[in-house]
């Protein structure tokens, strides 16, 4: 079977990609509606304390008003209070306490010394106390039934027959004895100490409490406990328009919304609700797709980026679908903070809000309570994406995860001061479930990684590891090519305050620039910023290799680069940051030397491309403008302003910053900050 070859894949992907693009869009919005549950939407949003403005309300059938969770927990309690717990008698218990007591005397006995005639008065006296015992029963007293008083009353089963008592009538072994103590005690003429003893051994508890049977009786109570209180019926008003929400009526509306929906799953059309939810989830993912083509045209542009938004927004709504369908106790603990966190740090901030309020709109359908829900995932979202706009360091994840905690602690309190009026009726375990949102939010760490392994995507906290002077490729520049490494970090420190100042991405600037001449450490020696001895190998040379040594830097680098799998992003920064410019000192060297001579310029001339984005713009201006400063014999204001002003020109002139959609009010900005900054470098006092 012939297969395709990478090209030919890449120009039928490129030929179909709108098709997939579109197929994607529908397996997405398929899913979603798959997972979502399938039950009509109830009409009316209800908030306990608040005035009902709507029209009234009134029943259009009969329905059962609900038990509150307090009248239920009361219910259920009086309920199991009337259930008495089952005792079940072991008949054979007192013939073996009888047996064991008589076998134990006749051993002990002949070392009592106790006279041989009263041995028939001790076994007499102790049957009978035995018998006594016995006829009253023993048992153990169980704490489950003590928590207000000490003794309760119980059921006994005997042979299946039910004896009602308490247990302040039965002995327990250690009233038993205490018997036994005082029954002896009016005994004269017998060891009592002896008699105890052997006593002691020989009463064991013969009312056993059968946990299974009492069980059983308390579950077939509860499941007799009534749920409801009460009927409204048809036509009834439900609730008037202009009166407040109090607990009455704010009980018959959720006994309301439970009919109804209970209602609809009865009556209502699968296929409508089915049809209801399909436009709904299509007419946000369009929108999403719409706010793509305006305003990231290179996000919609690459299915590859598409098939991971969606992905994320897809997984999370299916999760949310499974919490409901799996009947979580409360939704709040499904982590909705880590949607707009994972785009923001691999995309940009108004993606990532644009991103969050879909998620939360399209959940809104389906949670209780959709205002609330919004506001506080809507306001949660915003102050996530807000604490990491700018990331560079890893704990701020963690600081994030407290504003985004603290987020909802204010607006949990505003929203139950607004609907209870005291902070006495606030419940603090209520807000367990967004502490476990929170804390499953930085779940995003790991994942942001999974998905730029996945998708070949480069998120910040990845050009942080890669800023690190420590990195393998900048420990053996430092070694290899120490003036180049100067200069790189020179360069950073430029690029990244100029780039700050105009907008764009920082974190990438600093590590392009650091990455930028890596390719120098092939031959350091030819690079002058390395040149410690005087010695200049280009002495040696003619121009055109010198030339060609000098351009070999940028595909060398590139070559490099890849080997130490850096990021694409970051290798743009190598392949742009000379443009097509020429190796001016050398072709002009060569045109003065030899003006006879004809000589190609592409010789001279770096490949390129030139480059296509703020930040490589940025820090093409930024090397030029750093290598040549350092040419200067006497830097001063005047002589490094004019250099400025000159290397910049020169960009411009040779149309290397066309495309990097810089504007000119950013390269009077820019020039600014570079003028600033070389004066600081070179210690340059300025007038005032």
């Amino acid at each position: 079977m012939a297969t395709l070859s990478p090209s030919r894949q890449k120009a039928l992907l490129r030929k179909y990609a709108r098709n997939v693009k579109f197929l994607m869009m529908i397996v997405s919005i398929g899913v979603i509606v798959y997972a979502l549950p399938k039950q009509t939407k109830f009409s009316y949003e209800i908030e306990k304390g608040r005035i009902w403005n709507q029209k009234d309300l009134i029943s259009p059938y009969n329905f059962a008003i609900l038990k509150t969770p307090t009248e239920l927990e009361s219910d259920k309690k009086a309920v199991l209070a009337g259930v008495t717990p089952v005792y079940q008698l072991q008949p054979g218990v007192n013939k073996q306490m009888l047996d064991g007591f008589k076998s134990d005397l006749e051993i002990k006995w002949h070392t009592a010394g106790i006279d041989d005639r009263l041995k028939e008065r001790y076994i007499t006296t102790g049957n009978t106390l035995i018998n006594n015992i016995y006829a009253t029963g023993v048992l153990s007293l169980n704490p489950k039934y003590q928590q207000n008083t000490e003794n309760y009353d119980i059921t006994i089963l005997d042979k299946n027959v039910a004896t009602a008592k308490n247990t302040a009538d039965i002995y327990t072994k250690e009233k038993a004895l205490a018997y036994c103590n005082a029954e002896l005690s009016n005994h004269t003429g017998i060891d009592k100490v002896f008699l105890l003893d052997l006593l002691q051994s020989h009463i064991e508890v013969n009312l056993v409490y059968d946990d299974r049977l009492t069980n059983r009786l308390e579950k077939e109570a509860l499941e007799d406990l009534s749920l409801t209180r009460g009927m409204v019926q048809k036509g009834d008003i439900i609730v008037a328009k202009g009166s407040v929400v109090n607990d009455d009526v704010y009980q018959k509306l959720q006994s309301y919304k439970k009919a109804f929906e209970d209602n609809s799953r009865i009556n209502g059309d699968y296929k409508l609700v089915l049809l209801g939810q399909s436009i709904l989830v299509a007419i946000s993912i369009a929108l999403l797709m719409i706010f793509l083509y305006l305003f990231r045209r290179d996000i919609y542009n690459d299915n590859r980026l598409v098939s991971l938004i969606l992905l994320v927004i897809t997984a999370m709504l299916f999760t949310l679908s499974m919490a409901i369908k799996l009947q979580l106790p409360n939704l709040y603990y499904i982590p909705y903070c880590i949607v707009p966190i994972i785009i923001r740090i691999l995309f940009d901030t108004r993606l990532a809000l644009n991103i969050h309020l879909l998620v939360v709109l399209i959940a809104g359908f389906f949670v209780p309570n959709s205002f609330e829900f919004a506001f506080l995932e809507i306001t949660a979202g915003m102050v996530s994406i807000y604490s990491i706009k700018n990331l560079i360091r890893r704990e701020q994840f963690l600081l994030s995860a407290a504003i985004i905690t603290f987020t909802y602690l204010a607006s949990f309190l505003g929203i139950l001061l607004i609907r209870e009026g005291s902070f006495g009726n606030i419940d603090w375990l209520d807000f367990v479930p967004f502490v476990v949102s929170v804390l499953l939010t930085l779940l995003a760490y790991p994942l942001i990684y999974l998905f730029e392994k996945m998708f070949a995507l480069t998120s910040d906290i990845t050009l942080i590891e890669l800023t690190n002077t420590n990195a393998p490729l900048l420990r053996e520049m430092a070694f290899t090519a120490p003036g180049t490494f100067q200069h790189s970090l020179q360069v950073a420190n430029l690029a990244e305050n100029a780039i700050y100042a105009i907008g764009g991405n920082a974190l990438l600037v600093r590590a392009g620039a650091l990455y930028h001449d890596i390719g120098k450490m092939e031959n350091p020696l030819f690079f002058i910023e390395n040149q410690i001895s005087g010695f200049n190998p280009h002495d040696k040379l003619p121009y055109e290799e010198s030339a060609q040594i000098i351009i070999r830097h940028v595909s060398k680098g590139i070559e490099m680069a890849h080997k130490a799998n850096l990021p694409e992003i970051v290798i743009n920064f190598i392949r742009t940051h000379h443009g097509d410019t020429r190796v001016d000192y050398f072709y002009q060297s060569f045109l003065k030397n030899f003006p006879e001579k004809f000589i190609n310029e592409n010789i001279f001339r770096y490949p390129g491309p030139i480059p296509f984005t703020k930040e490589t713009g940025v820090l093409m201006l930024a090397d030029s403008v750093e290598a040549a400063s350092r040419s200067l014999k006497q830097p001063d204001e005047k002589s490094i302003s004019a250099l400025v002003d000159r290397i910049v020109k020169y960009k411009l002139d040779q149309n290397q910053l066309k495309d990097s959609d810089i504007t000119l009010k950013d390269i009077e900005t820019i020039k600014a900050i570079f003028k600033r900054m070389l004066m600081s470098i070179y210690h340059v006092r300025m007038d005032y």
